[in-house]
């Protein structure tokens, strides 16, 4: 499935937490603020449990920072503060809850006129909150064509056709905007168990061309 990227006029990128819109889709977004579209964004989760033993960073300042990184990563891509919606449900329990995960996503949906196209997370994901936003945004009514990025595994998704979107300006570019997510790369140091972006995956996640599949609607 082929998008025509220059007749999108208003496309809603879904990231289950803060961060997956950059990996799964800076590309995508670039290109599409190119062509003059406006992109808006759904942060799903509050990204709370990448550290939950530190005690320097408590919840409420980690859960800040994380939507700071987003905001600033997103403001190089050419997307407006308001453009950004967190919707602040629970990291790593989404999966327990697929009903609230559904309707605040389907709100969002809602909340979008003119949609053209939704951008989510493909439903073979490897992260559990992944693919419980995979299936919410497939109940959600609509007719806005869809496609789906993986970010889980960090490595490039070969599994049947796809469309490749260049970035503009390759690895160094794509690797630049990962780097914006300070809490994920080490800035949070005293949380043994806490998550970080390994070198390897970071070389992965800023491969120079991103691939979609197509979702269902």
């Amino acid at each position: 499935m082929k998008i025509a990227l220059r007749n999108v006029r208003v496309a809603l990128v879904i990231a289950p937490h803060p961060d997956d819109e950059v990996i799964g889709a800076a590309g995508l977004i670039a290109r599409l603020r190119r062509h003059g579209a406006r992109v808006r964004v759904a942060v799903v989760t509050d990204g709370a449990a990448s550290h939950r033993g530190s005690r320097k960073w408590p919840r409420t300042r980690l859960v800040a920072a994380r939507q700071r990184e987003s905001l600033h990563a997103l403001r190089r891509l050419g997307i407006v503060a308001g453009d950004v919606s967190f919707l602040n449900l629970p990291d790593g329990q989404l999966p327990s809850i697929p009903g609230r995960c559904y309707r605040a996503l389907r709100r969002q949906v809602a909340r979008c006129r003119d949609l053209d196209l939704i951008v989510g997370p493909a439903c073979d994901d490897d992260h559990p909150d992944h693919r419980a936003v995979a299936a919410a945004v497939a109940g959600c009514p609509g007719g806005a064509s869809r496609l789906t990025y993986r970010v889980w595994p960090p490595r490039p998704d070969r599994s049947g056709p796809a469309w490749r979107i260049a970035v503009p300006g390759g690895v160094s570019v794509k690797r630049s905007l990962i780097r914006v997510y300070r809490t994920q790369l080490g800035a949070v140091s005293d949380d043994p168990a806490g998550f970080t972006i390994a070198r390897h995956e970071l070389a992965a996640f800023a491969r120079p061309v991103e691939r979609y599949r197509p979702g269902s609607k």
